[in-house]
């Protein structure tokens, strides 16, 4: 129940306020020369697996992201593993991290600059080249884990931005 109005509470921050405070963008994460496509709201939470690591102890281990996006309001599209953001126009793309810059606080995931390393359908995102994942809020997991084989899922807002470079 608890992280259900979570969800809710980090769900209608990220649509009202939104991109309206958007911080300035580290050089870690810049794109020079890019020019947006589109920017979205994503509304979700960061999946992650107990699992032992090489020195055998057990600890928490990114699975996944699942997120809807958001644009004024309303859902436009949905982001999930590949890392992978879909749009409704059925256009799609998976990228690779190539820069990072950490969140404002502990409790927030890092800021992302993925490069685009598949296009797929006609659409809106079949221009992207770049992606930047800004304004993180939440869906870190620090502490320990028990039992390999558990999941456990935090709730985060990001703003995502899709970038075209060169044209």
């Amino acid at each position: 129940m608890r992280g259900t109005i979570l969800v809710l509470s980090l769900t209608i921050l990220a649509l009202c306020c939104g991109s309206a405070a958007m911080a300035q963008v580290p050089a870690a994460v810049d794109v020079p020369g890019a020019k947006a496509i589109a920017t979205f709201q994503g509304v979700g939470a960061q999946i992650y697996e107990c699992k032992a690591g090489s020195d055998g102890k057990l600890a928490w281990s990114f699975r996944e992201p699942i997120a809807a996006l958001f644009d004024s309001g309303k859902t436009v599209g949905r982001h999930y593993a590949g890392p992978t953001w879909e749009d409704v126009d059925g256009s799609k793309i998976t990228a690779k991290a190539s820069g990072n810059a950490p969140g404002a606080t502990g409790d927030d995931i890092p800021w992302l600059k993925l490069d685009v390393s598949n296009h797929a359908g006609r659409g809106m995102l079949s221009k992207v080249t770049a992606v930047q994942r800004l304004n993180t809020h939440g869906g870190a997991l620090n502490g320990s884990c028990d039992k390999a084989g558990d999941f456990k899922s935090v709730a985060y807002t990001a703003t995502y931005v899709f970038l075209q470079k060169g044209k």
